[in-house]
């Protein structure tokens, strides 16, 4: 009974503030420090104002773990709002599912996990790599393709998914290049000299990139000073967005692409008011907005939904009352918490302009459902996810009918 003797509901931030990927998160911080505020000046939840706990793993994983940790059992924070890389929410898993916490996980990843104490507002890969390399072999004609990616979990099974998908498509292992780099590398060098290379077999090839947080400044850069434009070997991000090109000369990323579920460029009255929102609240103009903002935006206002509907903000009477809520998002339509603890986006893709917003060149049709087993992984293709009674289960195998334990 003493969490209901508390005066304020405390919710927990749980993003890099420094490090390797601060120029990422510090703006997921920002953006939730809004919300909450936002949400406080509508009388908060449940008749009490929420408070925010904010704490900076420092882009270091095991921080991230020891952070969660203190805010769950010192801070007693009703729910988590953070990470961004697959190897901080690895990092962090473990102790959400120990002490039953409530984790929203606002960024793309590479899938191959479901968690009944987290919620994943982000992309799948279907709802965003997939799609990426279906709209490069449709529109640009794409026949050979690197797979560049940052040397960890969310490039490597995402390129594997990728791989498999590919070659299911007829294309020959000979024209797939596969490269990894380190966290914050910075000499491309002779890496885009062998992307220009491969690029020259008389096919047209395209460059598909999980390169993550301040590298990708170097890449970009190395790509105009070996004279690659986007017409000759186009780049398709899945981790460059609004806030990385904002510090940045984008002259030589022009044309370049990149596959999200929201742009800022979104022409909607939701995300009209959401950027006018965020700019005032940040008291800087020049500040953008990206997707895993939105994603915070969408996993936020759900979470404040499931915590009103269930009447408590304890875990288990959350997690119940989540799936099946839906919010609006910021392109014009409403996502849905579905049994898999995975949401309903939009696929949009989006051509990099000389101001560094995006010009969106491709949209599907509706709203594609988070897929958190792929289909192109030959273990993973016979499972499913539903965390509802009686079923319970984030791993079960439709072909031999059992649950295969927690779902991680």
């Amino acid at each position: 009974m003493a969490a209901q003797a508390q005066e304020t509901i405390k919710v927990g931030i749980l993003h890099s503030l420094s490090g390797t990927m601060a120029i990422s998160e510090t703006t997921l911080k920002d953006a939730m420090l809004m919300l909450i505020e936002e949400q406080n000046k509508k009388g908060g939840v449940l008749g009490k104002k929420l408070e925010a706990v904010v704490v900076d793993p420092a882009s270091n994983w095991p921080l991230f773990a020891e952070k969660a940790r203190d805010l769950l059992t010192k801070d007693k924070v009703a729910a988590v709002f953070g990470c961004w890389t697959s190897v901080s929410r690895k990092s962090v898993l473990p102790v959400f599912e120990e002490m039953n916490g409530l984790l929203f996980y606002p960024v793309q990843y590479e899938g191959e996990e479901s968690s009944r104490n987290v919620f994943y507002t982000g992309a799948a890969p279907n709802q965003q790599a997939i799609p990426a390399v279906d709209y490069l072999a449709e529109k640009e004609k794409v026949q050979r393709w690197v797979l560049a990616g940052t040397d960890y979990v969310y490039p490597r099974t995402t390129n594997k998914i990728l791989e498999t998908y590919l070659k299911s498509k007829g294309v020959k292992a000979e024209d797939i290049m596969i490269n990894y780099t380190p966290f914050g590398h910075s000499d491309w060098q002779s890496i885009v000299a062998d992307i220009k290379k491969f690029g020259m077999a008389g096919k047209k090839t395209a460059v598909v990139s999980t390169i993550n947080g301040d590298a990708n400044v170097p890449f970009y850069k190395e790509l105009g000073n070996q004279g690659i434009k986007a017409e000759d070997i186009p780049v398709v991000a899945f981790s460059v967005g609004e806030e990385e090109l904002a510090g940045i000369d984008t002259k030589p990323l022009v044309g370049h692409l990149a596959a999200w579920n929201y742009f800022m460029s979104v022409e909607d009255p939701v995300n009209s008011a959401f950027i006018k929102q965020w700019k005032s609240f940040i008291k800087d103009e020049k500040r953008v907005t990206n997707d895993p903002m939105e994603a915070h935006y969408i996993g936020f206002n759900m979470w404040v939904k499931a915590v009103e509907k269930a009447g408590t903000t304890a875990p288990d009477a959350v997690i119940d009352a989540i799936v099946g809520v839906t919010v609006p998002n910021l392109t014009g339509g409403y996502s849905a918490m579905m049994p898999n603890h995975h949401i309903t986006k939009p696929v949009l893709i989006g051509e990099i302009q000389e101001d560094g917003q995006f010009e969106i060149v491709s949209k599907t049709p509706g709203l594609v459902v988070g897929d958190e087993w792929s289909d192109f992984l030959p273990d993973s293709k016979d499972l499913i996810s539903d965390w509802r009674a009686p079923m319970g289960c984030g791993n079960f195998n439709v072909k031999t009918g059992k649950c295969g334990g927690k779902g991680a």
